[in-house]
């Protein structure tokens, strides 16, 4: 399947290359490796397409913060952010789909009530409850880090904290088992059923007994709806690149949808073509095939 057109075209191709198209583009195994390395091919693939018109928007789960400086620096014309959440464009919020109050009271009773670790992201931060930032630390030991408390991630979850519930965008939680994972969709699925949509495994160093949980609806796909409304494009401009199930409707809703080696089935099969992992031009190939660049 790798590099196969699928459903999309050459004369479909040919027709959207006439025309500025917009990427979206996932972090976690597409823009950076599971250790935070990215290719070279990649930089020079987003930086090219922008110089020859095209748009490129960052999308991915992380929060605003826990999206590193040296992630910016690569050059984005904007981004989505907390799984859809906030979008920004040209360095401005422009689109915000956050929780009520109420909600977020109810969804952390539940997780607390079910003894699970679990973060809360805004758009100015990260608010970690129970363990989190131990368990964090853990990781980072486990993958090799001599001062886990001087990376970038335990700094963020150390020091950026939230001025308010009103503004939370998505809870994620960490699991230890399946069982965990599914105590938490019974619960939710009893309780707030028709407000929240629940996924599972988008952390890959959390494991899939952790998830995420955001209002109903409220995901990459329906961001990317809004953001191109918002700068008057269509969908079959866009370019959707991911590899995690969080990733599904925007791949979906892409005009072309390319899963990157490796990703989750979900992700496969919601795609219309795949490209190569991140770290063997993945991105690249993606852009040269579409001519982006």
């Amino acid at each position: 399947m790798l590099g196969s057109p699928g459903v999309v075209t050459e004369g479909l191709i040919a027709l959207l290359t006439s025309s500025p198209r917009i990427a979206f583009l996932d972090i976690d195994g597409t823009i950076v490796d599971h250790d935070e390395s990215i290719a070279d091919s990649t930089v020079e693939a987003i930086r090219s397409a922008r110089a020859r018109g095209h748009l490129v928007f960052i999308s991915t789960g992380r929060s605003a913060p826990e999206v590193y400086p040296w992630i910016r620096d690569i050059g984005f014309d904007g981004e989505i952010t907390a799984g859809g959440g906030f979008v920004e464009h040209a360095g401005e919020l422009i689109i915000e789909q956050t929780m009520p109050e109420r909600l977020v009271e109810e969804i952390t009773e539940l997780l607390e009530a079910l003894g699970l670790d679990y973060y809360l992201q805004s758009h100015q931060g990260v608010e970690p409850h129970g363990r989190v930032v131990e368990r964090l630390d853990e990781v980072l030991v486990a993958h090799g880090a001599a001062a886990p408390s001087q990376h970038a991630v335990a700094r963020i979850f150390a020091d950026d904290r939230m001025h308010g519930r009103g503004e939370v965008a998505k809870a994620v939680f960490i699991g230890d088992s399946q069982e965990d994972f599914g105590r938490v969709e019974a619960a939710v699925h009893g309780e707030l059923r028709d407000a929240v949509d629940l996924i599972t495994g988008t952390i890959a160093y959390l494991g899939s007994a952790s998830g995420e949980i955001s209002p109903r609806g409220v995901n990459k796909g329906t961001a990317i709806l809004r953001a191109l409304d918002h700068l008057g494009l269509d969908p079959a401009q866009a370019i959707g690149i991911g590899d995690s199930r969080n990733d599904v409707e925007m791949l979906r809703i892409c005009g072309v949808g390319i899963a990157m080696s490796g990703a989750a089935p979900e992700v496969v099969a919601a795609a219309d073509e795949m490209t190569s992992g991140v770290m063997d031009g993945g991105v690249w190939n993606a852009f040269r095939r579409h001519q982006l660049i």
